[in-house]
Parts: structure tokens; sequence; C-alpha cells
């Protein structure tokens, strides 16, 4: 959806592309599942979505070829649970420490608490806005590539606002979408990226996945809680 972007290659700062909620100790182990692959699917993005090695999810898979993942083939995934993932946001673990968690939401408005996948999050205000969606393919990212603003690779919790509205570098929680690749319910994502067709109360959120995949996405009302 991004047209026009405006990028400054002159910036250093690095953004951390959040993600969502969810640092518990002491996981359970869960059994093998089976996940029915789908366009965009791949090794590196199903190790982050289900919380385990690559190299232990690739030989659980020793059939498939890790550059033939088609719509429709059955993958193995070793010791996890399908559709309940999350990411950690305590400062110091990245976006690749995925979490098992429920995918809950829960409001408390008289306090400014919202509590998602299970960790309790301050916010300052919510905003009301209009999203869509965009992928890593070069029609929609311009001569740079698939970078956000300050350069950084796109990944999950990349999201393109009107800094007039949102300023740059701001944490966010997501919640009210509805798209197959991106995690139920909600999920904290970081202002890092402009466009042009972002004015206002707009957000474009980057979704890993096929570019016809992502389409499907369309206009979505969202709700963005703004993190302490």
């Amino acid at each position: 959806m991004r047209k026009n972007r405006i990028w400054s290659r002159s910036f250093k700062t690095i953004i951390l592309a959040a993600g969502l909620a969810g640092v518990l100790q002491g996981m359970p182990a869960y059994a093998d599942s089976i996940h029915t692959a789908k366009d965009g699917d791949t090794f590196y993005l199903l190790a982050k979505q289900y919380n385990v090695s690559m190299d232990k999810l690739m030989e659980a898979n020793p059939e498939v070829d890790a550059k033939n993942i088609y719509n429709g083939v059955k993958l193995t995934i070793p010791g996890a649970e399908e559709g309940l993932t999350a990411f950690s946001t305590s400062g110091t673990e990245g976006p690749d420490q995925l979490l098992t968690v429920q995918p809950t939401l829960k409001v408390f408005s008289s306090e400014n608490v919202v509590e998602a996948w299970g960790k309790t999050l301050n916010y300052t205000k919510t905003i009301q806005v209009k999203a869509s969606a965009y992928s890593a393919a070069a029609s929609e990212n311009g001569k740079w590539g698939a970078v956000d603003y300050f350069g950084n690779p796109l990944e999950l919790g990349t999201i393109a606002v009107d800094p007039k509205v949102i300023p740059m570098g701001t944490k966010v929680l997501v919640t009210g979408h509805s798209h197959a690749n991106l995690p139920k319910a909600a999920f904290i994502a970081t202002a890092s990226d402009q466009g042009g067709a972002i004015k206002g109360n707009r957000i474009d959120i980057f979704i890993p996945g096929s570019q016809q995949s992502v389409k499907q996405f369309g206009f979505q009302d969202i709700t963005l809680y703004i993190l302490e």
C-alpha cells in the first residue's frame, strides 16, 4: 500500500522491531504438530512462528525442499503447539525469540492497563486507525528494497505511520486485526516506517508472506494502544 516512500539514509538510530508480548518462565513442552503450508511460508518464518530451531525444523522434514515449500504441503513442527505464538518485549530479547502462550486480550481502561498474551502493559492512550498491509515485494518498497525508514529489514512488528500522528519509534499494541500471518488478538509493533499514502489516522502493517496473501488483509479498522 505504500506509495512514494520518503527515505533518509542519514539516520543512524536503530529502532527495535517489537514483537508480541509474552515473556514467561518455565514454558511446558508440546508434542509435534502438523502445519499446512501456505504461500510465502519458509523454514525461517515457521521457526520464528513456532519458537523452534530452524535446524530442528528442517531435520523433522527431510523430504521437503527448502526452496519448494508450496501451498498445501504438510510440515512437522517439532515440540510446538500450532497457532499460539508471541514476540518477547523484555528489551533484551529480539523478535526471533517466540513463546507459546494463549492469545488473550483484556483491557482495564480505568487503570490504563492492557493484558495481552499473559503480559501486563501500561498505555497512555488509544487511537482508532484505518489499517492496510504491505509485503516485501519490490513493487511496494521503492528503490531501497524491503527495509524500513531507517534501513532495517522489514519484519513482523514493523508498521508505517504518519509521524505527525504517531511519532517514529513509538511502540504500540495492535488490536482488532485479522490475518492468517499475524498473531491473533494482539501484537506489539514499532512505528519505524513511513509512506506517502499514510496520512492522518492511517497505518500500514508489514506482513511476512507473498504479496498475494498480504493483499487479503484489505482495509481494517484497528485500535492501537500507545505503550509507555
